[in-house]
């Protein structure tokens, strides 16, 4: 874990709220390096769940630079940047964000859908995929059908179908009970140890974030304490 893929500079974000501009993230400087496994942490409004959203790409930034493996993504058109996002971004949510008229196949085969692979290149990979994430036996079940725990590993599995650069996960426990929420942990854990797969994670739990290499505390859009 030598080489840094993600360097922001002086980033800063604010949004309106009636007729004023609120700051959410001032000057904000970071380095996350090839293969870490980063916790974001901080109270409610502290702008790590934005900070989050502009180094997947989500968002754009007021002023600074984010680079990801060298591109400055803040100077992407939109366009550029939905294409950059596709390849490079896998992302994991607190509520899995599943289509309930597809079945976990067919959930995370979606990402591919909008590229050159063949139809049975697309299973295959999709296949393979919820194999990894121990769910070879529910390729054909209904996110209805699944547990809490269930669905986010067809989400997981969604997310690292396209082999991505990020992984960035917004509260990906907070919906689960402690025994399911570990499980994932384990499972986002061994993507980082086994695949060195990069992770930036939102979390209010300090038990989660506990299993991250490195935490970053936010306060009112400043960066207080790195560990």
């Amino acid at each position: 874990m030598t080489d840094v893929i993600v360097r922001i500079r002086g980033l800063a974000k604010s949004y309106r709220r009636g007729g004023q501009s609120v700051p959410v993230l001032e000057d904000l400087d970071l380095d996350i390096r090839s293969g870490d496994f980063l916790a974001l942490m901080g109270p409610s409004g502290s702008g790590k769940s934005t900070l989050l959203n502009l180094i997947a790409g989500i968002d754009k930034p007021d002023r600074g630079t984010l680079e990801v493996e060298g591109v400055d993504i803040t100077r992407l058109g939109e366009s550029d940047l939905a294409r950059w996002r596709a390849s490079h971004v896998g992302f994991i949510f607190q509520f899995y964000n599943l289509l309930p008229v597809l079945t976990a196949l067919e959930n995370v085969e979606l990402p591919l859908v909008l590229t050159s692979l063949g139809r049975r290149e697309r299973r295959e990979r999709a296949e393979l995929a919820l194999s990894m994430v121990g769910l070879s036996d529910r390729v054909k079940h209904y996110p209805s059908e699944l547990s809490g725990g269930q669905q986010q590993r067809v989400a997981i599995a969604r997310a690292i179908i396209t082999d991505p650069t990020l992984l960035v996960a917004d509260e990906p426990t907070g919906d689960l009970d402690r025994v399911s929420a570990g499980e994932i942990l384990d499972l986002i854990g061994r993507l980082n140890s086994e695949l060195g797969k990069t992770i930036i994670m939102v979390t209010h739990d300090q038990r989660a974030a506990e299993r991250a290499h490195s935490i970053v505390n936010l306060e009112k859009g400043a960066l207080v304490r790195a560990t």
